[in-house]
């Protein structure tokens, strides 16, 4: 087992912790945090705010239209049936459930904008009452 070995100062915290002590970890943490438009006032567009619901909303209804398409051909006589048959109606419920999440995920986002404005709303009114 190895010694670490013992700073100038007569202390036996390793250049690694001391590093760790003297970091200013609040502003790290405010600038690594997800929610930068908390700390920024940058406006976003439609396509910034809704761009992931509208990809799964997409993605799903792609899949689902492949899994029609799959489920159709096993109603014809093609030598691979079986596997239509299984392939198809799996295709189509996972399409499905992605079309319904993307689509529940919309109005939750519009939700979530319309609580945002009220809070910075309020908050303005909060800085303009008190900060006198």
């Amino acid at each position: 087992m190895e010694i670490p070995p013992k700073s100038p100062d007569g202390s036996e915290r390793s250049p690694q912790s001391k590093e760790l002590m003297t970091s200013n970890t609040a502003s790290t943490l405010c600038i690594s945090s997800r929610s930068e438009s908390v700390w920024t006032s940058a406006s976003r567009t439609k396509w910034d705010i809704y761009h992931k619901p509208i990809i799964v909303v997409s993605v799903g209804a792609a899949i689902f239209l492949f899994g029609i398409v799959i489920t159709s051909l096993s109603c014809f006589q093609i030598k691979n049936k079986n596997i239509y048959k299984m392939c198809g109606p799996a295709l189509l419920s996972l399409g499905l459930m992605l079309l319904v999440c993307g689509l529940v995920w919309i109005p939750i986002i519009r939700k979530k904008q319309k609580q945002r404005q009220k809070s910075q709303f309020l908050q303005t009114l909060k800085s303009f009452f008190f900060n006198r």
